[in-house]
């Protein structure tokens, strides 16, 4: 694989090689990727998650978040999931498949994003999209946390490389 100019990478989905550079994904919330293979609390389908604990029932939903890559034409794109309240999962859920629906969450991040130590629970407004495009996840500007002033401020080309890199490595 070459990073740089080139921008190819072999797809680990596909097997393609495909010449920009790929989301960053997630599958899964971590909270769901903690159960053991014995626990059958946990519900993942599409773009919707839910894990019925005893007490409680904890929702997630996929969502796209961008972080801009300073002095460079493209930007780094993760995909990744936020918890949020049963009324937002039901309206989310509700209206999933209507092209002109608008509304914005509030979430929590639920992954541990590659760059960053422990980004769980990264306070956030979810803004859903047109055209059923995944909803933009937009982090508190006021929360201390390198991941927000990434996203407001950029990280260097070379950065994102590295990060591209190295979920490449654990994806492969």
């Amino acid at each position: 694989m070459v990073i740089g100019s080139i921008h190819s990478y072999t797809c680990a989905d596909c097997g393609q090689t495909h010449e920009s550079w790929p989301a960053l994904t997630y599958s899964s919330p971590t909270h769901y990727n903690d159960l053991s293979e014995e626990e059958t609390i946990g519900c993942l389908e599409g773009d919707f998650c839910t894990i019925t604990h005893e007490d409680q029932t904890d929702r997630f939903i996929r969502v796209v978040m961008t972080i801009p890559v300073n002095n460079h034409c493209d930007d780094l794109n993760y995909g990744l999931w936020v918890s949020v309240s049963e009324k937002t999962f039901r309206d989310y859920q509700e209206n999933f498949h209507k092209e002109e629906h608008e509304a914005s969450y509030f979430g929590y991040v639920c992954n541990n994003l590659l760059g960053y130590e422990d980004t769980l629970s990264v306070p956030s407004t979810v803004v859903t999209q047109p055209d059923n495009r995944r909803p933009m996840v937009f982090p508190f500007d006021d929360f201390e946390h390198p991941l927000v002033q990434d996203f407001y401020h950029g990280i260097s080309k070379e950065e994102a490389e590295r990060r591209i890199e190295e979920m490449i490595r654990i994806t492969s």
